[in-house]
Parts: C-alpha cells; structure tokens; sequence
C-alpha cells in the first residue's frame, strides 16, 4: 500500500481491543454522491458498526456518514445500511468462516483508496474479560516501561 494515494477518514481500535482479528479484508462500498462528499470531509464514523452477510451479500449496519451540508434534497439517511463490494469468493470464504461460533464480522477502518472509499473489515473472534484486562495490563506495563525510559534518558 502506497502513501501517496492512501488517506484514513475513519478507525476503530475499539475492534481491536473487544476482538482478535484474524483476517482482514479490503471491500468496497456502495456510496452515493453526498455521502462520497461527506466521506472525503472526514465525517464518517464506525465505532457501534457491524458487518452481516445475507443471501450472499455483504452489508455494514450502524455506519453513520454525515449529511452533506451542501446535499439538502440528495442527503440520504446517515445511518442506512449500506451494501459492500466483495468479489464472489471472498464472501463465501468469510462465510464459511462466520459459521464457527464466536466469530464476527466488524469494520477496522474506513480510508480513501485515490478516488475510491474502501473499508478494511476482519473476521474477529470475541475476546472474554480475562483476555481485556490482560491486554489493559501490557499496555500499563509498558507505559510505565516508556517512563522510566525516558526519566533515565533525561535525569
């Protein structure tokens, strides 16, 4: 992935700190004008989002796009549910995935791709409490680490 034409509008690290992400997937998704617009403003946000699979298609629930403010007529409803583009075989692999109990389909970012808005979606598997606090922990563990890094570095 090049820098150049890569621009993230949107991320949600709440995904990566309730679930295990073990695959992930770059799809594209069914816009229209004004929200495309609202898109390319930063006005998207994922963080109650999820992705369910029906009769072979891929749609992403709870994802709210901004109205335009320019849009007036052509604003459409910034929580409507909207279509993804996956090719045939994606779709049926992560279905076969989805089938084992305890695994999710959740949006990881949304981001302009040149002119095309794409989402990153993973397959996740729930994590329990136990695996939360443990990852609470590292974190703490290593920020302290940093810390005293850095008051050595410096003293």
């Amino acid at each position: 992935m090049s820098k150049d034409n890569f621009k993230l509008v949107a991320n949600n690290k709440k995904a990566y700190f309730d679930y295990f992400i073990e695959d992930k997937y770059e799809a594209g998704i069914e816009l229209f004008g004004t929200e495309v617009k609202s898109v390319r403003m930063g006005k998207v946000s994922i963080k109650e989002s999820f992705i369910r699979i029906e009769d072979g298609e891929v749609y992403v629930y709870g994802m709210h796009i901004s109205p335009y403010e320019k849009g007036n007529i052509f604003n459409k409803d910034p929580l409507r549910i909207k279509k993804l583009l996956l090719h045939r075989y994606e779709i049926n692999k992560i279905s076969g995935k989805m089938q084992a109990k305890g695994y999710a389909l959740v949006p990881l970012q949304v981001y302009l791709r040149g002119s095309l808005v794409k989402v990153e979606i993973g397959v996740a598997k729930g994590k329990k409490l136990y695996d939360k606090r443990e990852a609470i922990q590292k974190k703490d563990m290593k920020r302290e680490a940093e810390k005293e890094l850095k008051a050595r570095n410096n003293g």
